[in-house]
């Protein structure tokens, strides 16, 4: 992932970006910053949902992003929803996904709408596709949000080893970095503002 130049502002607002040059290598780079400096508009630039003002966006592979907030999924189960994540995401790793259904406690809630779920276990079905996805970057947008201690540790445990792909990247939106996780890079937008 290269971003060159990045200049955004939503309407009648001053600049939330101007000329941000960013590279995200392979591993777990972490994107941390407060309320409003920008994390998700950043995730959401990066995936492609909103173009830039300026500059350039560059993936260099497929990129799993969802929006929970329009993610178009509330009427599906959670079968049919990983359906459509293997649709757009050819190498989805099947009998990964079913580990992880199981590790974060979601076989219980397979027959069921998302929208009768609960925000942790919406938040743990959109985590275990993206952690079987194959995507070759992953965004994710506070993963430890709502979900039960236990899933947190699944979660930091898939974070330790995606911290040592050669080729696959995972951006961490969250107000601090993933504990116990190393990271190959760090965005503070605190920093860049």
């Amino acid at each position: 992932m290269q971003i060159q130049n990045l200049g955004f502002a939503w309407p009648g607002q001053p600049p939330l970006f101007s000329r941000l040059d960013l590279a995200v290598p392979p591993g777990v780079t972490w994107l941390g910053g407060d309320e409003g400096t920008g994390k998700t508009t950043l995730l959401r630039l990066m995936a492609g949902e909103l173009a830039p003002r300026a500059g350039t966006v560059q993936a260099g592979g497929r990129v799993f992003w969802v929006n929970p907030r329009a993610d178009g999924c509330d009427g599906l189960t959670p079968g049919q929803c990983f359906d459509r994540v293997a649709r757009q995401h050819p190498a989805l790793d099947r009998a990964l996904l079913h580990d992880l259904v199981h590790a974060l406690d979601l076989a219980q809630h397979l027959p069921k709408r998302l929208d009768m779920l609960s925000t942790g276990s919406r938040r743990k079905v959109w985590l275990a596709a993206a952690f079987a996805s194959g995507a070759a970057l992953t965004l994710l947008d506070q993963p430890f949000a709502a979900v039960d201690k236990a899933s947190m540790g699944v979660i930091t445990g898939l974070l330790q080893e995606a911290a040592t792909h050669p080729s696959r990247a995972w951006v961490v939106a969250d107000h601090v970095a993933p504990a116990g996780v190393p990271l190959a890079a760090m965005i503070d937008l605190d920093a860049a503002s």
